[in-house]
């Protein structure tokens, strides 16, 4: 019984990020497995808990010798075996989902497929929706709890208006997971040590049936946002104001 995890890692909220030409500067950055995929195998792991005959496999998607690192901290939680796909360090959510599917296609059959609802640095949203279609499973994202059957999971997930959505998902099926579906757990030492002797598997785009043209989003490089001018303050009684403001938006704003 294949339980996989689907992580990415990404920069700590709390890295100050800083610009090399057009390109993100590596020194100084701290990496981390993103807070909603931390959520995402803590639910594989309760999954497995419950079905001990289960084997947890955690995989991400990018420079092999960064990801690893989160890959191993997956490891020391208590999943069973971790997958590498080696990419460039700028790589599309559709290449990122293609990838993802092939490799969990080399695993054979699959019970169900977990990520977190969203990647915090980026916050698209799109790569669980992606996965879901080139494995041809169903499946529901922001799940914020999940009941199990032998053939189904009941997610149950916010949507907007304050109000809950209940679904029921057939077996095999991809959940994203939402704040409140669990409380994940810190690696224990034993873990850690433990993790730093497994191996992890290592594949390569092609050999999951990714190529080039796949990639739907060109990279193009960062850049800063523009300074903001500096804030006038105008003084004066009521009127002197709504005259000054008004020459302002005229002559040096040039929008009325």
């Amino acid at each position: 019984m294949n339980v996989v995890v689907c992580i990415k890692q990404v920069p700590d909220t709390e890295t100050k990020i800083q610009l090399s030409g057009d390109t993100l500067n590596p020194q100084g950055i701290k990496w981390i497995m993103n807070p909603y995929d931390e959520i995402a195998v803590e639910e594989a792991l309760k999954f497995k808990a419950a079905k001990p005959a289960a084997i947890v496999t955690v995989m991400s998607l990018g420079p092999k010798a960064r990801v690893s690192e989160s890959l191993r901290t997956a490891l020391a939680m208590g999943a069973d075996e971790a997958i590498v796909i080696d990419a460039p360090e700028f790589t599309d959510n559709n290449t990122a989902a293609k990838g993802l599917a092939g490799a969990i296609k080399t695993l054979g059959a699959t019970t169900i497929v977990y990520t977190g609802k969203l990647a915090i640095d980026d916050n698209a949203s799109a790569v669980t929706q992606m996965l879901a279609e080139y494995l041809g499973f169903p499946h529901a994202t922001g799940a914020s709890k999940a009941e199990y059957s032998d053939s189904a999971v009941t997610v149950e997930r916010e949507i907007e208006g304050g109000s809950r959505e209940v679904i029921e998902l057939k077996l095999p099926a991809v959940v994203g997971a939402n704040k409140g579906l669990n409380t994940p757990r810190y690696a224990s030492l034993p873990g850690i040590m433990k993790a730093k002797k497994k191996t992890i598997k290592e594949l390569s785009l092609e050999s999951v049936g990714v190529t080039s043209a796949d990639t739907k989003l060109k990279y193009s490089g960062y850049q800063l946002p523009a300074e903001r001018p500096q804030v006038k303050i105008i003084s004066g009684d009521a009127g002197a104001q709504a005259a000054q403001l008004v020459k302002l938006l005229r002559e040096e704003a040039r929008i009325i």
